[in-house]
């Protein structure tokens, strides 16, 4: 039972019984789950419901080379004019789904709201590349994207931030995890958006809102067996779960109340709280995961969502 006392949404709420009642049909015609049809889902949700896209003055596309795989990028650049740190974007999708291409208009938006430069990676998906594929895109992303940034002539200073929603938040974790023995950390800060932090689903909200509330558990599962193919250790692997220490960079989260990865979020804060690692936190009661995806049903909230964000990545006391 959801423990949530606070109603959903009421745009969202209309929305999702519309959602379920399709998943039902689907179901009752025996139709399963494949990459393809996931993977138009989340295209087709993101084009559909984040119809307001901001022009930028400059936006490019590049190769990161220097990694096992060379990784397409998109630029985003706000005010060519000036110099402004660095945001690398790791999308969502639990890690088989989303691209550049749907991300587009949340990059945009967060290039506009931040003054960032913000970087959207095209990392490997799953299954056709499996764990790690996907993580090592995103550290090869990390080691190597500052040559790129100066032969498209970007204005920049040398702060790398760097954010990422769902599936895209564990991979941003596991990267500022991975690399913590590097001193001073390559990355200044961390942006996770109702991230995905622990594989094994360990945690009470999992099964509180196991079920008819968009990112169910047994699709979860379902996304963890097409990227785990080689029975990996999934505590190991998990961001929750790996070695933290106090140079760990300062990290704000956002959460929703009725995401069933709400509670492996609050772990996470309070192990950051122990270490002494500067952190936030903005939770919407009454949301769904992937909110931002869905901006024109909760405009007010993805608003405040990216002025909180823009507040954090620019805050001067670090």
């Amino acid at each position: 039972m959801n423990s949530n006392t606070t109603p959903l949404d009421p745009g969202l709420a209309e929305w999702l019984a519309t959602f379920n009642r399709a998943l039902a049909q689907q179901r009752a015609s025996g139709t399963s789950l494949t990459p393809i049809a996931v993977r138009e889902g989340l295209a087709y949700l993101t084009a559909s419901l984040v119809t307001s896209k901001p022009s930028l003055p400059w936006i490019g596309d590049a190769m990161v080379s220097g990694g096992e795989y060379t990784v397409p990028v998109r630029i985003f650049d706000p005010d060519p004019t000036q110099a402004k740190p660095v945001c690398l974007y790791l999308h969502g999708g639990g890690h088989l789904a989303g691209s550049v291409s749907v991300y587009d208009p949340v990059c945009r938006k967060l290039a506009a709201a931040s003054g960032q430069l913000v970087v959207s990676v095209e990392y490997r998906l799953a299954p056709e590349c499996p764990y790690p594929c996907a993580l090592n895109d995103a550290i090869s992303v990390v080691r190597h994207i500052w040559p790129v940034l100066e032969e498209k002539q970007r204005l920049i200073t040398d702060q790398l931030n760097i954010a990422g929603d769902s599936g895209g938040g564990a991979l941003a974790a596991s990267v500022c995890a991975t690399l913590q023995s590097e001193q001073p950390h390559p990355i200044s800060r961390q942006l996770l958006i109702y991230p995905n932090l622990d594989y094994t689903l360990q945690h009470p909200s999992v099964e509180q809102l196991s079920e008819g509330y968009l990112l169910e558990k047994d699709r979860i599962l379902w996304y963890y067996e097409q990227y785990f193919q080689h029975n990996e250790d999934r505590v190991a692997a998990s961001p929750l779960h790996m070695p933290m220490t106090a140079q760990l960079p300062p990290t704000f989260i956002i959460t929703a109340g009725y995401c069933p990865l709400k509670d492996e979020a609050s772990v996470y804060l309070q192990r950051l709280e122990a270490l002494g690692v500067y952190n936030e936190h903005l939770n919407f009661d009454s949301l769904l995961h992937a909110f931002l995806n869905m901006e024109d049903l909760v405009p007010d909230a993805c608003a405040e969502s990216y002025q909180a964000m823009t507040g954090f990545l620019n805050l001067k006391c670090f």
